[in-house]
């Protein structure tokens, strides 16, 4: 059984700070709320395993770091925690304490849309990570018909500006500072 120690959590971020671990899950706060979703399928995590595996050209060459589902990010602003299906910064990226990394020191966060995620990652993180300077985020939807990669990047006044998107199989670049055009044929189930 779960009890609170302490005074009452009055904010999502002190809520989820409070959490004991929670096996099985994975807990962020999104625009105040505490959201619980249960961890992804094998497939969720080979899909975010496949973009690592693409990055580390990049990765080597820059001497960045790319992490599948076990980093936070805390978004500036609210510092609300956000669980990425992948995230990758530079190897100084600051922190929010020792568990999370700053939002505004991450390169790319990529979320892998699953039946509970949809809307929070089509249209939720978007707004969520472009409040929080991420300069990239990729959405990788193979529940979609056709299935979709989208890019986000470029932000202006707190949203992103530039969205394209392919059906998965084809190219998609990924831009500055990654600079690397992406085979989206490895997200195909």
């Amino acid at each position: 059984m779960f009890t609170l120690e302490g005074p009452f959590p009055r904010t999502g971020r002190e809520l989820f700070d409070a959490l004991p671990p929670l096996p099985g899950f994975r807990a962020e706060v999104i625009e105040g709320t505490v959201i619980l979703s249960p961890l992804g399928t094998p497939e969720h995590s080979w899909i975010a395993a496949d973009l690592h595996d693409a990055l580390l050209p990049v990765r080597r060459q820059r001497g960045w770091r790319g992490s599948v589902g076990g980093v936070n990010i805390c978004i500036e602003g609210p510092r609300e925690p956000v669980a990425p299906d992948y995230v990758l910064s530079p190897a100084d990226c600051p922190r929010w304490g020792q568990l999370e990394l700053m939002s505004s020191g991450v390169i790319l966060v990529a979320e892998v849309v699953s039946p509970s995620s949809v809307a929070r990652d089509h249209e939720e993180k978007p707004r969520l990570y472009a409040q929080g300077h991420v300069p990239i985020y990729l959405l990788i939807d193979t529940l979609a018909s056709p299935q979709i990669v989208t890019v986000h990047h470029n932000i202006q006044h707190g949203t992103y500006r530039t969205i394209t998107t392919v059906d998965v199989g084809s190219p998609i670049m990924l831009p500055d500072p990654v600079n690397l055009e992406l085979d989206t044929s490895i997200f195909k189930g």
